[in-house]
């Protein structure tokens, strides 16, 4: 178990990490110790040094070992506060749930709702629904999801199911399935992407660069429309914003990509009532090395693309 020790009433914090902890990234362990403390404000004390890990400073990524000593800032009461998710999305998350386990949730992730709160964020997801389970052990994020993107997100409730999926990702294990609408006629069959992926300026966009991360997807055609076609990508690596960046490096941008689409298509299909990114993770499967429990889950698109489609065909 953990165990905690203050030098003064509101002053300096030390956390000696028990076996439960051991294997969490330190950002994830702050966020979960620190409740109702945005993600901005946990990056910020990381950077600053006002955290450190066995008088060290550490990255974010960091991850704790058994018997890591934590010293944690006092954070006022003003930087504390968080927003509080109103009612009907924290109904509308439980409804979203598509299985539910001990370990595992995999919940049908609603389009225009980021993952985790920060950046001018007041809550995420995740702060969500910790907030509708205020006694769940743990719920942690295993992955992420763009904002704009919609389908299956896995979240675990045990730090055993959370480190065994990190694994499988980290093995290209978990058979991850998208459909996206893109822009242009799809010559041919399936394509597979190899294109390394960087950050540009200021961490906001992704861009194809010799000398960045490897990033691999592949790209089946499914329906042809006029002028754009519906695809399956199945991805190989899991790096930020690379379906989106992929399909634009192939010139047939996601419909609705705000960031890097095709902005005269997007005004096109507003008229087919599209109103957000045509990107949706529509399943997701696995199996458990040790017990050897398999999961198969599938998202349903939402009432909106499903319009669109109705509207293209």
């Amino acid at each position: 178990m953990t165990e905690r020790a203050e030098s003064s009433a509101g002053a300096v914090t030390y956390v000696k990490i028990g076996r439960y902890q051991v294997g969490q990234r330190i950002d994830n362990f702050l966020a979960r110790y620190l409740k109702g403390v945005p993600r901005s404000l946990v990056y910020r004390i990381l950077r600053s040094g006002e955290v450190r890990v066995n008088k060290g400073r550490v990255k974010p990524s960091y991850r704790l070992a058994l018997n890591d000593h934590i010293r944690v800032p006092p954070v006022r009461a003003a930087e504390r506060a968080l927003t509080v998710a109103p009612e009907p999305l924290l109904a509308r998350l439980e409804t979203s749930i598509l299985l539910e386990d001990d370990d595992l949730i995999v919940l049908n992730k609603p389009a225009g709702l980021a993952v985790h709160g920060g950046s001018g964020l007041g809550y995420g997801l995740i702060e969500a629904l910790r907030q509708a389970r205020p006694h769940a052990p743990l719920l942690e994020l295993v992955h992420r999801l763009d904002r704009d993107t919609s389908g299956c997100l896995l979240i675990a409730k045990s730090r055993g199911m959370l480190n065994t999926l990190h694994a499988l990702l980290r093995a290209g294990a978990i058979d991850k399935r998208y459909i996206a609408l893109v822009v242009g006629n799809w010559r041919g069959g399936a394509y597979e992407v190899s294109a390394p992926l960087t950050r540009q300026a200021a961490h906001e966009r992704m861009t194809v660069c010799a000398q960045g991360k490897q990033a691999e997807s592949r790209f089946r055609p499914l329906t042809h429309f006029k002028n754009c076609t519906l695809v399956e990508v199945r991805l190989g690596t899991g790096r930020m914003h690379q379906i989106r960046v992929h399909a634009a490096h192939l010139g047939h941008p996601i419909a609705g990509d705000d960031k890097y689409g095709d902005y005269t298509f997007n005004r096109l299909l507003r008229a087919r009532r599209l109103r957000r990114m045509f990107l949706h993770a529509t399943s997701v499967r696995f199996q458990i090395p040790n017990s050897g429990r398999r999961y198969y889950v599938m998202a349903p698109l939402d009432a909106q693309l499903k319009c669109v489609l109705q509207n293209l065909a």
